[in-house]
């Protein structure tokens, strides 16, 4: 049996509150280890939060930026830090490209060995599983995650997202929203099969307890839908018949509803209100046009039919909602295309599950001392799309209205 094999049925073993000591356990007894910690992302990936601060191994939270840890975690590769007679091992816990924290383990300097860091890797890797399960069972990695206690509609929207970034062969994904500890109605979704990956963005409307409970109706009534097998343009019918089934619309929802399918690039798309799609192809950056059809819940028996456009690989797409786009300065000046432009190419070295933060930073600075009054929510997706993929000229690359 490889020494991963066993640190896996270990943790299986354990009690979902056991998986950190478990861990210590192993490391300390296989490896020598003189001291290990978990530390989760916070809501805010601003802080790595450690998961039981009473312990004698845990230290208190350290930034994402700026810290031996935090590396680890933004590189998504280990990080090793020589300090005096100690040895110091940073390593990424994530789940399918979605980053939960990091592990820490420190070793005597004369123990450590660079042979170590596969099964120190392949140990985090098991953990992050464990992780993902043991959520279902336990509080404690999600509340070692809050830097400060979530508003009740917070608690509902992070609930319902599926993460916070995706990795696959195809794509990247990652998405934020801010502000982290009090959004509202702002969310999006994912959800991939082996020939097509479904995204949605969500932009609500309301503020607190009402616009998180209008978003759940909405992403739930589109999860539904999507599990029944309906076509897109169906998904989007059946969650505008709940919501206005229920609000008779008093409120509605602004959506953006799109599947693509991963072997030709091609995307299908249902524009039902305010959040837009950018493209960054070729150092180029420019919208991708769409006709805007009705928010979800405005009026009964609303007909929705869908576009299409194609990805080329190399194409990376910025989904914003008008939290961003619509954010004025203290001059009264709109943080409209041309600052998109300019940090969505600022950021284009950087992964997706990297970008929405930079570029909620830059609309921060912008903003200046001006407190938020909505939701801002960036979702990037970087395309690669599979080696058989259809590209290049006579594709139908751009954008265009199209049947359902």
């Amino acid at each position: 049996m490889a020494p991963t094999e066993g640190v896996e049925r270990i943790l299986r073993a354990s009690a979902p509150h056991e998986l950190v000591e478990k861990v210590r356990e192993v490391l300390s007894g296989r490896h020598g280890a003189t001291s290990v910690e978990l530390l989760m992302a916070d809501y805010a990936l601003a802080r790595l939060q450690p998961v039981s601060p009473g312990t004698a191994d845990a230290a208190g939270p350290v930034p994402v930026h700026g810290s031996a840890p935090g590396r680890a975690f933004g590189a998504q590769e280990a990080h090793v830090a020589a300090q005096g007679d100690e040895v110091a091992v940073h390593l990424p816990v994530s789940v399918r490209g979605d980053r939960l924290g990091v592990l820490s383990a420190v070793f005597p300097a004369d123990v450590y060995g660079s042979h170590l860091l596969g099964d120190l890797q392949e140990t985090a890797d098991a953990l992050g599983h464990e992780l993902t399960v043991a959520e279902r069972d336990t509080d404690l990695f999600l509340c070692a995650r809050r830097a400060t206690r979530l508003t009740l509609a917070a608690e509902m929207q992070w609930q319902l997202l599926p993460g916070r970034s995706c990795s696959r062969p195809e794509y990247d994904l990652g998405g934020h929203l801010e502000p982290a500890y009090a959004i509202f109605g702002d969310s999006f979704d994912w959800s991939a099969s082996a020939d097509d990956l479904v995204l949605t963005v969500n932009n609500g409307m309301g503020e607190g307890i009402d616009a998180a409970l209008l978003t759940h109706l909405a992403v739930s009534a589109l999860r539904n839908a999507r599990r029944a097998g309906l076509a897109l343009a169906d998904q989007a019918a059946l969650a505008d018949q709940a919501l206005y089934g229920q609000h008779r619309g008093r409120q509605y929802l602004a959506m953006l509803l799109l599947r693509f399918c991963l072997r030709t690039g091609e995307v299908e798309v249902v524009d039902a209100g305010s959040p837009r799609i950018w493209r960054l192809r070729r150092g180029v950056v420019e919208e991708v046009e769409l006709e805007a059809q009705l928010p979800l819940g405005m009026f009964e028996d609303t007909v929705y039919t869908s576009q299409r456009f194609r990805m080329l690989p190399g194409d990376r797409l910025f989904f914003v909602s008008d939290g961003v786009y619509d954010v004025v300065s203290p001059s009264g000046e709109r943080y409209g295309l041309r600052a998109l432009t300019r940090v969505f190419m600022e950021t284009r070295l950087l992964p997706p599950s990297q970008v929405p933060q930079a570029v909620l930073r830059a609309l921060a600075q912008h903003r200046g001392e001006i407190k938020a009054s909505d939701d801002a929510m960036v979702v990037c997706l970087d395309w690669r799309g599979r080696e058989s993929a259809e590209t290049g000229a006579g594709t139908g690359a751009g954008t265009g209205a199209g049947g359902s």
